[in-house]
């Protein structure tokens, strides 16, 4: 009590005394714990009150900072939620699970090719009552619209090969991929002969497999008209060695051109580039040509830059006959802005080491000097093929190609033969769009076809059983009510003839401008410009067959734009 009376006195000493912010800690350690507490950490109002004054109420937000929490709370949930997906994309790519193995029960289809038609019916197939086997020279696939971005190195090679393992390695049954060439087919014992054409072979080298089915789809190969020197001489635009050929052909030529002692007109003509053909290929690649002029070579061979110079061969009219007027109009008047020079009506005789001879409008002959030769003026069909025709007998009877029907079917093989691509001789146009969709219907008839043989052993099946003695009333009745089953479900698989849907045109021209002639309703919309660059890259990207492929095409796209394209050469 004494020690409690103290401390009374202590704090009413305390209170009439003058204020203080904190008390002496000698005079703190003898107050009551709850006392002390209270009194160290008071501030006196002047009123000699101790009591805490209410604290000030928090700042309002603004409208803009409650906007600006909100996107980066929304901005950080897309980032997580997005790279999540991304990454699970990815490792679900990347380890693939188990599949069925191969059965000998089942019937086996040869798959020739690895081109737009084969590797559209290899993705989208059902295999599953079927053994897969495919036979190519190349164990990926090349997205080929765009091999000129290759040839001037906006784009890495490889951006533009997906592996057809990535492709077979994701079926339901294991797919079996053989890289050979294949040699020969023998449409009546059913066989395909096909041998090694790697550097490195080993103790087999060439052999014979037999096949229920054949999915044939070589594709073509380059149309040269027989003439001279362009085998030898000129650069194609039809595979990744073609695109990576002609950036190493170019390049020589500049550093030819930057030699010292070069003669003005030898400079010209080393730097001079004749891209012969006006379709879709040839205008990209001189837009692509025309790109790496402007970006790159006028920062770094400024003293040449002026020198270089790029011309369009057209042996017709006019250049993109698949496009509409308004279309070839704007392409020509772009690349007249370009400085690329457009003869049309002009025909190719003869390429030599240092020019090209060239049949003017007028029948005159004129020798143009220049450094390189891009060919990209036709297709035409390979050995194997001219082979395969000949076996076929006279319902093969078009140079053009192998004759098909409504489904597909290669007339004359009775039916175990199917062609896609660009190896068919059909009303229409030999694009990788026409044959990504052939090989997308085939896939859905062998899908049916499957479906139907695994019905029809079913049904086969069933009636086995039914012959049998069955135990109970009830069981016959399931079992008859299960063939009924069957049978009307195998009535309902139908195979419906192939039809094509053109989703339209389009080309890059140079000076990010592209141009598309798209189907719309019942007529067309012809664009070109900027904007329609813009949907030109992002066709393309949603083109691309895998998700590896589409980011590695568009961070070479932002590397190129932010640091150039590389003008070092091996």
């Amino acid at each position: 009590m004494a020690l409690v009376r103290q401390g009374q006195a202590l704090t009413r000493a305390f209170t009439h005394s003058r204020p203080s912010r904190t008390l002496h800690v000698k005079n703190a350690a003898l107050l009551p714990h709850r006392v002390a507490a209270r009194h160290v950490s008071t501030e006196p109002t002047a009123g000699g009150d101790s009591a805490l004054p209410p604290p000030p109420p928090p700042p309002k937000a603004s409208r803009w900072s409650r906007f600006l929490m909100i996107l980066g709370r929304t901005t950080l949930a897309t980032i997580v939620v997005a790279g999540g997906t991304f990454w699970y994309v990815t490792q679900k790519n990347r380890h693939p699970g188990k599949q069925l193995p191969l059965d000998s029960t089942k019937k086996t289809v040869v798959v020739i090719g690895s081109g737009w038609g084969a590797t559209s019916w290899l993705r989208n197939v059902d295999n599953t009552e079927f053994n897969v086997i495919v036979i190519s020279p190349k164990n990926y696939f090349l997205f080929t619209p765009l091999l000129p971005s290759v040839a001037v190195g906006t784009l890495s090679p490889r951006s533009i090969l997906q592996p057809t393992r990535f492709v077979t390695r994701h079926k339901p049954r294991q797919v079996q991929v053989i890289e050979a060439e294949a040699t020969d087919v023998d449409p009546v014992n059913k066989t395909v002969t096909f041998a090694d054409n790697t550097p490195i072979k080993g103790a087999v080298s060439a052999t014979t497999i037999p096949y229920d089915y054949l999915v044939y789809a070589p594709g073509a190969e380059v149309q040269t008209f027989n003439i001279p020197g362009i085998k030898e001489k000129a650069c194609f635009m039809k595979e990744l060695g073609d695109a990576e050929r002609l950036q190493d052909r170019f390049m020589d030529c500049l550093e030819s051109a930057a030699f010292p002692g070069q003669s003005d007109a030898e400079i010209d003509r080393l730097l001079h580039v004749v891209v012969v053909g006006g379709g879709p290929t040839g205008i990209e690649v001189a837009g692509e040509f025309h790109d790496f002029l402007e970006d790159d070579l006028k920062a770094w061979y400024p003293e040449l830059a002026q020198h270089i110079r790029i011309t369009l061969v057209e042996a017709l009219p006019s250049v993109l006959p698949m496009f509409s007027k308004q279309l070839i109009d704007f392409t020509e008047t772009s690349f007249k802005e370009s400085k690329i020079d457009i003869m049309t009506k002009t025909m190719v005789k003869e390429v030599k080491d240092e020019s090209v001879v060239l049949q003017m409008p007028d029948k005159s002959i004129v020798e143009v000097p220049c450094g390189v030769v891009v060919w990209a003026a036709g297709n035409r069909q390979r050995a194997i093929t001219m082979n395969l025709m000949k076996k076929l007998g006279a319902e093969q009877d078009n140079r053009r190609g192998l004759l098909v029907d409504d489904y597909m079917q290669v007339k004359g093989s009775g039916g175990s033969i199917y062609a896609i691509g660009d190896v068919t001789a059909t009303s229409y146009a030999p694009t990788a769009q026409v044959a990504s969709q052939e090989g997308a219907y085939l896939a859905r008839v062998f899908s049916q076809m499957g479906k139907k043989d695994a019905l029809e052993r079913r049904l086969a099946d069933l009636r086995t059983e039914e012959a049998k003695a069955l135990g109970t009333p009830e069981a016959a009745k399931a079992h008859s009510e299960e063939i009924e089953s069957v049978s009307s479900a195998l009535q309902k698989v139908k195979i419906r003839p192939f039809s094509y849907s053109h989703q339209g045109s389009l080309a890059y021209i140079g000076s990010e401008k592209a141009i598309a002639d798209l189907p719309f309703m019942n007529g067309n919309i012809a664009s070109g410009g900027v904007a329609t660059y813009l949907f030109w890259r992002s066709a393309y990207l949603t083109t691309l067959f895998s998700l590896r492929n589409r980011t590695l095409v568009a961070v070479d796209w932002m590397r190129t734009k932010v640091f150039g394209r590389d003008v070092s050469r091996e």
